[in-house]
């Protein structure tokens, strides 16, 4: 089929001034794209008049927790409404391939307040290949519409989790044999198609590995033309220090980074966020590779678990609900928590006023979403340590929250590097998840490009198409050019906005009227179709990112 979109004002994703343009789009593939009144409908089997809107690239998601989501919610209501067309999964250091079956069983539970944890889904993938495989497999939703998934996805490969199978879920350093097992499944999984590799450097058990152990997964990341996206060991106390060692991992092992939601938060960084650039700018002077990621709010979301410190969450589940359980081991755990800070929350000493309930497993803790710790322990007359350990035990560690830390300076210094990328980093789960799951991309056009002005609308959809696009080399996406992936936007300049609140997380954003995903209307005159015809994005053996086998 082919769609002709006349008259629109093309903003195509390199940062060059718009102009007015005809676009053809021809099944997949972007056809044409000629001055505006080039094309008449008979060129087309449909017209789409766009006149007062903007044509732009898909925006791509660098940091998306879909991994589970995708397969389970077919019609990713979330990130089409925003105009998402591809979405980097894998994040943070855990995600679902490649396991074997214990590691898998590990990792369901430790990120269930990220993605859920259905008991009756069909984990029919191990390695990452197969992983892909079933992104691509087309099956029928439960709209009894048969597709693939809703957006493009490509993957990192989680340290955490090829830890966690080569020397499960505990403290210690690898021996040369485990380290060399970890970078021999690293190499396969980026063979497979991942295109490069995270860490979570304040989640077990990625958390434990040292630096030398991070330097040799790196090393065959970046041998194979991949890069590197932490989640580094702190964003609070000695959060400079934390970028420090990852900039200096990259320059010395000569593997690409990408500093996954790169904030400065907690108090301790409130307006620091010029020093953060200046070492990223210095770097970059060097020849270091690097850009980075943010979304455009000031609270953070993680687990609950994640404020625990790392001693007290080795070994898994079982092992960290016997700790809380155990009077003695947990008063240790108050100590790191309320006196010391944990390296779990960043080094920081526990602000339970900061930490708001988003998400539970547990039913009968449905009431404390949208609280905090705080307001829980003034409720019950419980001290607020007593509440969190005990939310973390009815719930089995798979809590989900919110977390009240940010600085709107912050955030709108690193927005304007030249390095920068848009992520939302939004987890899709939970009574009263993070608006940035449904929010991020219209807010960064609407609230920071159009009513703040912090960049242009071009600048603004660079940041979040073509820019990202080169980082993830992907072959024919990001821009809006003949011969390319036909992945586009059409949204109104003056009216699109974020909608969705922290009251009211799951709202549409507004001004977005098609989004077509690989030349398939997904939202058609601003409603959606139910299409699902995205694809997984795998590296190839010419270091090139695309759809296809390897």
């Amino acid at each position: 089929m082919k769609t002709l979109i006349s008259n629109a004002t093309l903003v195509d994703g390199t940062g060059a001034d718009r102009r007015a343009a005809d676009v053809l789009l021809d099944g997949a593939v972007i056809a044409a794209v000629v001055d505006a009144g080039s094309l008449t409908a008979g060129d087309a089997d449909r017209v789409i008049d766009a006149t007062g809107l903007v044509l732009s690239p898909g925006f791509i998601d660098m940091h998306a927790h879909s991994d589970l989501q995708l397969l389970v919610n077919k019609n990713h209501y979330a990130k089409l409404s925003q105009g998402v067309t591809t979405e980097l999964l894998g994040q943070d250091g855990l995600s679902y391939a490649p396991v074997d079956e214990a590691t898998l069983a590990g990792v369901r539970e430790k990120i269930a307040g990220w993605n859920d944890n259905p008991a009756d889904f069909d984990w029919n993938w191990r390695t990452v290949g197969e992983y892909l495989d079933r992104l691509d497999t087309e099956d029928e939703g439960p709209d009894g519409v048969t597709g693939r998934i809703a957006t493009n996805a490509a993957y990192l490969v989680p340290q955490g989790t090829v830890r966690a199978m080569v020397m499960g879920f505990a403290e210690g350093d690898p021996t040369p044999e485990q380290q060399q097992q970890m970078q021999d499944v690293i190499r396969t999984a980026m063979e497979e198609g991942a295109v490069g590799m995270s860490s979570g450097l304040t989640y077990t058990p990625g958390m434990y590995a040292q630096t030398e152990e991070l330097a040799g997964l790196c090393r065959v990341v970046g041998e194979l033309g991949g890069f590197y996206a932490p989640h580094h060991r702190s964003y609070g106390k000695g959060a400079l220090g934390a970028y420090a060692e990852m900039i200096s991992l990259s320059r010395d092992t000569g593997c690409a980074l990408h500093l996954s939601h790169a904030t400065m938060n907690f108090a301790e960084n409130k307006g620091r966020a010029g020093e953060l650039l200046d070492l990223i700018d210095e770097a970059l002077e060097q020849g270091v590779d690097i850009t980075l990621d943010t979304y455009p709010y000031l609270p953070g979301a993680t687990t609950l678990s994640a404020i625990l410190p790392s001693w007290a969450s080795s070994g898994g589940t079982e092992a960290t609900l016997a700790r809380l359980a155990d009077p003695e081991t947990r008063a240790r755990i108050r100590e790191a928590v309320e006196i010391y800070g944990s390296d779990g929350c960043h080094g920081v000493v526990a602000e339970w006023d900061t930490l708001e309930i988003s998400g539970v497993q547990n039913p009968a803790l449905t009431g404390f979403v949208g609280k905090t710790i705080k307001d829980i322990a003034a409720e019950s007359g419980q001290e607020a340590f007593d509440v969190f350990t005990q939310i973390l035990t009815e719930d089995r560690l798979g809590t989900g929250i919110l977390q009240h830390v940010g600085h709107e300076e912050n955030v709108q210094a690193i927005m304007k590097h030249r390095t920068h990328t848009g992520g939302s980093d939004g987890l899709l789960v939970g009574a009263k998840p993070h608006p940035r799951a449904w929010g991020t991309f219209p807010r960064y056009l609407g609230h920071y490009s159009r009513d703040l002005g912090l960049l242009s609308l071009e600048e603004m959809v660079h940041h979040l198409s073509g820019r990202p696009a080169a980082r993830l080399k992907l072959h024919n996406r990001g821009l809006v050019r003949e011969g390319f992936a036909a992945d586009v936007v059409l949204f109104d300049p003056e009216t699109i906005r974020d909608t969705a609140t922290f009251q009211n997380p799951r709202q549409a954003a507004s001004g977005i009227q098609y989004v077509f995903v690989n030349g398939t209307a997904a939202i058609d005159g601003g409603q959606p179709t139910g299409a699902r015809a995205g694809r997984a994005l795998r590296r190839h053996s010419d270091g090139l990112t695309r759809e296809g086998q390897q």
